[in-house]
């Protein structure tokens, strides 16, 4: 088995360590998937694993931040190659999740759960936004109360306004 390349990526909070072989094997946190990748077309793809069927959208990459879109639900995750991962190693240091909820596509906002000064858990929803005809819902990527919200139900907003900020609870 040769390993052609290890990633560790963050997802609401969540660390996995992915490993990726050159026969096709891939092993997160050291458990093997079989799983099958098809491009169906620039950032498009889809993915069989343990016989389910996904459709993956990969947004534009951010540093480590990448917008991916599972089977319709977004989710924001931090993508570190081994390259990044020896760095910041040799650094002592991971930047901490940003309390800042950007949108990740230009679209309306259709419901915002959540009310300035209210504590919020990594994982909630905060924003629900629609953006051509499906509905997503954006996360906090921290645990923190929020500082302020940038917009109202019923606004359009572009790719990348600041939608939310979270002051962080230690």
């Amino acid at each position: 088995m040769i390993r052609i390349t290890k990633y560790s990526t963050i997802v609401n909070g969540q660390t996995y360590e992915i490993e990726i072989f050159k026969d096709g094997l891939l092993k997160v946190n050291g458990e093997e998937r079989s799983v099958d990748f098809h491009n169906l077309s620039p950032s498009v793809y889809s993915v069989l694993t343990n016989h389910r069927s996904y459709l993956a959208i990969i947004g534009e990459e951010s540093g480590p931040m990448i917008d991916i879109q599972l089977n319709g639900r977004l989710y924001s995750t931090e993508v570190y190659d081994e390259r990044s991962l020896l760095m910041d190693q040799r650094k002592g240091v991971r930047q901490a999740a940003s309390g800042e909820v950007k949108s990740p596509m230009p679209g309306l906002i259709v419901r915002i759960p959540v009310n300035v000064e209210q504590e919020v858990h990594s994982g909630d929803t905060l924003i629900v936004l629609e953006s051509m005809k499906m509905q997503n819902e954006l996360k906090s990527p921290i645990q923190g109360v929020v500082r302020a919200l940038h917009c109202q139900e019923g606004d359009t907003v572009e790719k990348g306004a600041l939608l939310v900020a979270i002051d962080a609870i230690r």
